[in-house]
């Protein structure tokens, strides 16, 4: 197994240093900071005015940024830490690229205690705080106010193939999730807890644009949606429907793929301020599963080998 080193984390060019490392068979199953380590041992002789210390850097490898509403793929990528005591061949791929970063690293120990305290502390913010039921808006506030001042679209989001936009500004269309976030609402007023029952459609599909195109008949209600989901139909989340029918494909069940559907959506329920946002984190979550499963695989075929 060899692995490429890299130290990048510097404006000074002239500072950066590369490592080849065909590592000793002991070191696979081994913790990745031996090669944090054996880098360091290296770069230093080298370096005199830029020492580095192994307890103050730690190491990552670049994934791509996946978009779980886009079938398109992206060229983004990002800098993913590794624990200082994540195996190396679960973790890093033969020939892979390895980048030395400032910063301590974690244990995998205190990385699970860091993710439950935040996912305490947003469960303790969710119970005490409501959200904003203005489309767009991402303020919570406590029950009863304060009511903050609230920039949002005053129509659902659209999401039609592999557009996002929203009703109101469909000359500002998005084709990534993070993209179609940060589009700027378009009025402005005070957050409510209150939902508009004039709305009744929590965002439009591409078959609400084909009935308002061709003049047909009005929009469905989400109480619609919904009956038309749990009947099978076609009116789901794209990016679900499509992997379902992929899976079906594969002889996957339908059941079995809505259970796990379920599931997560019961699991994400308190997260979600809208029926498209519950759907956005289903995928995102579903997806990010699906990719360990195939690391799980990619990693026991190289164990193989």
């Amino acid at each position: 197994m060899k692995v490429l080193i890299h130290y990048e984390d510097n404006d000074d060019p002239g500072l950066h240093k590369s490592m080849k490392i065909t590592l000793p068979k002991s070191w696979k199953t081994g913790p990745t900071s031996n090669l944090l380590d054996q880098f360091v041992e290296f770069y230093n002789p080298k370096f005199e005015s830029n020492q580095l210390a192994a307890p103050e850097t730690h190491l990552c490898i670049r994934e791509a940024v996946s978009s779980s509403t886009s079938s398109s793929s992206s060229d983004k990528t990002q800098l993913v830490p590794l624990c200082s005591d994540d195996v190396v061949v679960d973790t890093i791929p033969d020939r892979g690229d390895v980048y030395v970063c400032h910063g301590a690293s974690e244990t995998k120990q205190q990385k699970e205690d860091k993710i439950k305290a935040e996912e305490d502390r947003r469960k303790a913010e969710q119970a005490s705080t409501v959200a904003c039921t203005h489309f767009g808006c991402k303020n919570r506030f406590p029950r009863g106010g304060p009511y903050p001042e609230c920039r949002y679209h005053k129509m659902p989001p659209v999401f039609h193939e592999t557009a996002k936009y929203w009703a109101c500004c469909p000359d500002k269309k998005a084709y990534d999730w993070d993209e179609f976030q940060n589009i700027p609402g378009c009025e402005m007023g005070r957050c409510t807890d209150v939902k508009d029952d004039g709305q009744t459609k929590a965002f439009f599909g591409g078959s609400d644009l084909r009935e308002q195109a061709n003049g047909g008949s009005q929009l469905k209600s989400i109480d619609d949606f919904n009956k038309a989901q749990d009947a099978g139909g076609a009116a789901a989340a794209p990016i679900l429907e499509r992997l379902q029918n992929v899976f079906a494909e594969l002889d996957i069940e339908a059941e079995l793929f809505n259970q796990v559907v379920d599931g997560m959506k019961k699991d994400f329920q308190s997260q979600a301020a809208s029926d498209a946002e519950l759907l956005e984190l289903v995928a995102k979550e579903l997806g990010g599963r699906l990719k360990k499963s195939m690391k799980a695989i990619a990693v026991e075929q190289l164990r193989i080998k």
